[in-house]
C-alpha cells in the first residue's frame, strides 16, 4: 500500500459522509465541518506517514485552495436568496455591513494593539482578516435552497447569509489598508498612502467590483433564459456545472479589469437569479454549488485540524487567544447588537443575528493574501495561530449551538404565527356573528308586511 492508496481512500469516504452526515445531523448539537475538523486532527495524531500540512510554508497553495472555496460560496450563497436586492428589504444587511462590521474591525484592532502590543499594521491586519463572516460553516443559520416566494425566508437566515455574501469583499479595502501601512512602516512613517487607497482600493475596485456582477450577471441571465434557440437557452438543458462557468467568468474577469472579484460573484448569482427569479434552473445551479462548496469545505476544514494536529496552534499565547475569544463573545455580539439598534429585528432574533458572526474560510484566505503581499512587524506563525484558534473555537461554539437555537427560533416563529392565525380566524368568527346577530335585529325590528 502507498500513500497515494491511502489519500484515494480517504478522498472517498470523505465525499461519501460529506453526502451522508448533513442529513443526518439535521438539528443536532454538531455540525459537518465540526466532524471534518475533529476528523483531520484526529487522523493526523495517529502515527502515519502522512504528509506535512503547513499553511505558513505552502502560503500560495492555501491562498488559492481557499480562494475557490470562497468564490463557489458567494455564488450559492447568492443563488440561494429569495429576496430581491433592494433598501428596505435588505435593511439589516446594510446595517450589518455599514454599522456591525466597521464597529468590529476598529475594536478588534484596538483590543490586538492592546492586549497583544502589536504594531497598528499587524492589528488592523488581525481584524480585518476576521472581519468576514462564513455561515457556510454553520448551514442551520443560513438560507436553503431557492423558492419561488420572495418571503419564505426568515430574517435570521436571510441577514446572515447576505451579510456573508457582500462582506467577503468588503473586508478586502480593510486588507489594503493593513498592506499599506505596514509598507508605510517599512520606510518611515507617512500617511501619503491614504488618498490612493481611498480612491483606488475603496472607490474604483469596488465599483468596478459590483459593475462587473452586474453586467455579467445580466449576459448570463439572457443566457439562461431568454435566446429563442434551445441550443444557446442554458436553462433548457439543466446542467447544473455551469454555475461554476459564471462563477470562474465573473471572478477572473471582474479581477482582470482590476476590481474585487468577491463582489462580482455575489453581484452576479443575485442578477442570474433576479433575471428569471422562478425559474427552476435556478435550484439546478444551486444544489450544483452547493454540493461542491461542501467538498471544499469539509477538504478545506480536514487540514485545518491537521495543521493544529501539528502544531498549527504552538505559536498561540494566552493574550492571543484571549483576543480570538473576545472577537466570538464579546465583540461581534455586541457591535451586531448595536447595528441593529432601530432595525426590524427584535429580542432574541437580533442576539442570534448579532452573536453569530461565524469566522471561516475566507479569514484564511485573506491572511495568506495579506502575508504574500508585503511583511507584517509580527511573526507569522503567531499571526497563524490567532486566526487558527479563532475559527477553530467558531466552530465548535457555532456548530455546536446552531442547530439548537435555531429550531427554537422556528418553533417560536411558527407558535406565533399559529396563534396570529387563530386570533384572526376568531376575529372573523365573532364580526360573522355580530354581522348575523344585526342583521336578525334588523328583521326583527321591521313591521309585519301584510299577505
Amino acid at each position: 500500500m502507498t500513500l497515494a492508496d491511502a489519500v484515494f481512500a480517504s478522498a472517498g469516504a470523505g465525499a461519501l459522509l460529506a453526502a451522508v452526515l448533513p442529513r443526518a445531523l439535521a438539528g443536532r448539537p454538531v455540525s459537518l465541518p465540526l466532524i471534518f475538523l475533529a476528523g483531520g486532527f484526529l487522523v493526523y495524531l495517529l502515527p502515519l506517514p502522512l504528509p506535512e500540512i503547513d499553511p505558513v510554508r505552502d502560503r500560495m497553495m492555501t491562498e488559492h485552495l481557499t480562494e475557490i472555496g470562497v468564490i463557489i460560496a458567494l455564488m450559492g450563497a447568492g443563488l440561494a436568496l429569495n429576496r430581491p436586492v433592494g433598501r428596505r428589504r435588505w435593511s439589516t444587511t446594510w446595517r450589518l455591513l455599514g454599522l456591525t462590521m466597521p464597529l468590529t474591525v476598529l475594536v478588534t484592532a484596538l483590543v490586538a494593539w492592546w492586549l497583544l502590543d502589536w504594531p497598528p499594521a499587524a492589528a488592523l491586519l488581525l481584524a480585518a482578516v476576521l472581519a468576514p463572516t462564513d455561515p457556510v460553516l454553520a448551514s442551520e443559520v443560513r438560507v436553503g435552497e431557492p423558492t419561488a416566494d420572495e418571503h419564505d425566508e426568515d430574517e435570521v437566515r436571510f441577514s446572515l447569509t447576505s451579510e456573508a455574501g457582500l462582506n467577503d469583499g468588503l473586508a478586502f479595502p480593510l486588507v489594503y489598508a493593513a498592506v499599506a501601512v505596514a509598507a508605510a512602516v517599512g520606510g518611515g512613517w507617512s500617511t501619503g498612502w491614504v488618498g490612493g487607497w481611498v480612491l483606488e482600493d475603496v472607490l474604483f475596485k469596488g465599483v468596478v467590483g459590483v459593475l462587473g456582477g452586474l453586467l455579467i450577471g445580466r449576459l448570463l441571465g439572457w443566457l439562461f433564459f431568454r435566446p429563442r434557440s434551445s441550443v444557446l437557452r442554458l436553462s433548457t438543458h439543466r446542467e447544473g456545472f455551469v454555475a461554476l462557468g459564471a462563477t470562474f467568468l465573473s471572478y477572473g474577469v471582474t479581477e482582470l479589469a482590476g476590481g474585487y472579484g468577491f463582489l462580482a460573484v455575489f453581484t452576479t448569482a443575485c442578477t442570474i437569479r433576479a433575471a428569471e427569479r422562478t425559474h427552476g434552473f435556478h435550484n439546478v445551479l444551486h444544489d450544483f454549488v452547493e454540493q461542491v462548496e461542501r467538498l471544499f469545505t469539509a477538504a478545506v476544514l480536514f487540514l485545518l485540524g491537521a495543521f493544529i494536529a501539528t502544531g498549527g496552534l504552538a505559536a498561540l499565547t494566552w493574550r492571543g487567544a484571549l483576543v480570538g475569544l473576545a472577537v466570538l463573545l464579546v465583540i461581534r455580539p455586541l457591535t451586531g447588537w448595536a447595528g441593529l439598534l432601530g432595525g426590524s429585528l427584535r429580542g432574541r432574533e437580533r442576539w442570534v443575528v448579532a452573536g453569530y458572526g461565524i469566522r471561516g474560510i475566507g479569514s484564511l484566505y485573506y491572511l495568506a493574501y495579506a502575508l504574500g503581499e508585503t511583511k507584517f512587524p509580527v511573526p507569522e506563525r503567531e499571526l497563524w495561530a490567532v486566526v487558527t484558534f479563532t475559527i477553530l473555537i467558531s466552530v465548535v461554539l457555532h456548530g455546536v449551538t446552531s442547530g439548537p437555537v435555531v429550531t427554537r427560533l422556528d418553533r417560536r416563529r411558527k407558535g406565533a404565527s399559529a396563534e396570529q392565525r387563530e386570533e384572526q380566524s376568531a376575529g372573523q368568527r365573532e364580526e360573522q356573528q355580530d354581522g348575523a346577530s344585526a342583521g336578525q335585529e334588523e328583521a326583527a325590528a321591521q313591521p309585519d308586511q301584510p299577505h
